[in-house]
């Protein structure tokens, strides 16, 4: 095989032909530390993400919960307001609010109505979250509506919990400790 002559005189194989006898040549792609690179950040980046996550579930779940035993005060505020007790709901339905039992979510197990009336109010509806299911802030604690100052002509709610005050919603102000959010 005849090579072509360079100008200063010297042989030189084709490019071509040096890639063909397996010659090194320039290196294409990544580099080992360069996807190591990668890797790190994606790493951190989900360190950061995940945490979020669950927190951002949890309260979602919490909102669930909230939602169910907010349900309930039309029917607890009515039944004070004309009978001046608070219903219990449970061992039967109460007033029109149903079974504790069949007050039920994807995530809460039960709301149960009921308290001791007094003078302005007292009246609680209680949302158990269930026991596995639930994100791990949850399982297997509560939150509480209170009701406050009936004999003012308007009824306030207090809202407490047992759950981590990160996972409560703006309404919920208080935890079970009577910690002020």
């Amino acid at each position: 095989m005849q090579y072509p002559l360079h100008v200063d005189g010297t042989i030189r194989q084709s490019i071509r032909h040096r890639r063909a006898r397996g010659a090194r040549t320039r290196q294409q792609g990544f580099t080992l530390i360069e996807l190591m690179i990668v890797v790190a950040i994606i790493a951190i980046l989900a360190g950061i993400a995940i945490p979020q996550y669950q927190n951002y579930i949890a309260r979602s779940q919490f909102a669930e919960g909230m939602s169910l035993a907010s349900g309930q005060k039309v029917g607890v505020t009515e039944s004070y307001s004309s009978g001046g007790s608070c219903p219990d709901n449970s061992t039967a339905a109460a007033d029109g609010i149903p079974l504790f039992t069949d007050i039920t979510g994807n995530y809460v197990k039960s709301v149960k109505v009921g308290g001791t009336a007094g003078a302005s109010g007292g009246c609680t509806i209680i949302a158990a979250f269930k026991d596995s299911g639930v994100s791990s802030g949850l399982a297997g604690k509560d939150v509480t509506l209170t009701m406050l100052d009936a004999d003012k002509g308007s009824v306030k709610w207090e809202c407490r919990s047992s759950v981590a005050a990160k996972y409560l919603p703006r309404v919920c102000t208080t935890t079970a400790s009577g910690d002020v959010r």
